[in-house]
């Protein structure tokens, strides 16, 4: 159960609901997803976290499809399940194959078994790997 009520267009404020039409519009969908309707109680933070979300995940050196998969990683390691949900749809939708994903993971649960094998062993940074 979340922590405040999903807001719909009729309770949101007149700038969530320009957000909301935004959604849409730049999504080409009807649907708004729970986390814009949780954030719309903050409308100023619902536009601003949008518009860095549009800005992020655009094309650019990285491709959209990579960026989800990022995202998987980053949402499996900080727990996040609503992002795990929403970013493997969007990976899904972006071309990620039922081996891309087995493949993630695999590279997921190796990244935190090692990190966390590091972190316990408190292992010193290579000279050659420090920036």
């Amino acid at each position: 159960m979340g922590t405040v009520p999903l807001l719909s267009d009729d309770a949101a404020s007149p700038e969530a609901r320009a957000v909301f039409d935004d959604i849409r519009a730049r999504r080409q969908t009807d649907y708004v997803n729970n986390f814009w309707r949780a954030l719309a109680h903050d409308p100023e933070q619902l536009r601003s976290v949008w518009e860095r979300a549009q800005g992020v995940m655009a094309p650019g050196a990285l491709d959209p499809l990579v960026k989800e998969l990022v995202y998987v990683a980053v949402s499996t390691a900080n727990g996040c399940a609503y992002c795990v949900h929403s970013h493997t749809a969007a990976a899904r939708a972006k071309g990620m194959t039922p081996a891309m994903h087995a493949e993630l993971l695999a590279v997921i649960a190796m990244a935190m078994q090692t990190n966390a094998l590091a972190t316990a062993l408190g292992v010193e940074v290579d000279e050659r790997f420090r920036a």
